[in-house]
């Protein structure tokens, strides 16, 4: 069934029927349960349509790259920093793939179907229901997403889960040196609250959702991992530097409502 899965998401009919599918049901959550406020659309408009590779943090498993693709429908639909009236899906821009753990994306019949929109599924590093833990990135995951780089643009979360200043994996780093793509990193916010983890159950209603997009980071492809990957964690503003900022800031909001 995987096999089947892997060529039907090949065909571009299909992967435009998925776009309209979730694109539609997910607009109402995304754009009027909840309100988008995107920002830095001004980086992407004009990138290639391939050698684009888009770091972000990450929040809920599904809802922060269904929001990726309308904004990227969006865009090429002339869009600037807003979704409006989602007729972008007439025609959706499908040269996007992301990239998202083999156990996740076989979880439900939902996550099998999202699949079909692009997904380069990859063996996470350690299996917390398993206990299996293997030592860096699979070598066929990552000829599979640098492959995917030659014809598109992929989405990729280096921290490879939803919780909050995690450490980053060399894997993305390795990729960026072998590959030498464009880089645009993304800082996403509000979506942990508005969403359960997998991103597909509302746990708040009303949130205010943060889509900003930097511009292309400028990259010393020949550096070591370590520092392109301190780089890359800092420009997704999940490096130890901003978790003690966020921390100050914390105890500064305490303080201030202790002394009030």
């Amino acid at each position: 069934m995987s096999k089947l899965r892997e060529r039907l998401k090949n065909f571009k009919l299909v992967r435009k029927l998925v776009y309209v599918v979730v694109g539609l049901a997910s607009y109402p959550g995304l754009n009027m349960i909840n309100k988008l406020k995107i920002s830095g659309t001004e980086h992407i408009k004009d990138l290639p349509k391939q050698k684009v590779l888009f770091v972000s943090n990450h929040q809920t498993y599904f809802a922060d790259v269904i929001t990726f693709l309308h904004i990227f429908c969006a865009v090429k639909f002339g869009k600037q920093n807003r979704l409006g009236i989602p007729y972008y899906f007439l025609n959706p821009f499908t040269r996007v793939n992301y990239v998202a753990a083999e156990q996740t994306m076989n979880g439900s019949w939902i996550s099998k179907l999202f699949t079909l929109a692009g997904a380069l599924t990859v063996r996470r590093t350690w299996n917390a229901e398993s206990g299996e833990k293997r030592k860096g990135l699979d070598p066929s995951d990552t000829r599979k997403i640098t492959r995917a780089l030659d014809d598109n643009w992929v989405i990729t979360f280096p921290q490879g889960t939803t919780k909050p200043f995690a450490p980053g994996r060399k894997g993305t780093a390795l990729i960026i040196k072998q590959a030498r793509p464009i880089v645009i990193p993304v800082v996403i916010n509000g979506f942990w609250r508005a969403f359960n983890k997998t991103g597909l159950k509302f746990r708040k209603r009303g949130v205010l959702l943060t889509v900003r997009f930097k511009p292309p980071l400028q990259i010393d492809y020949d550096a070591k991992t370590e520092d392109i990957l301190a780089q890359l964690m800092d420009a997704i503003e999940q490096s130890r530097d901003y978790m003690l900022k966020g921390a100050h800031h914390s105890m500064n909001k305490e303080q201030t409502k202790k002394e009030v």
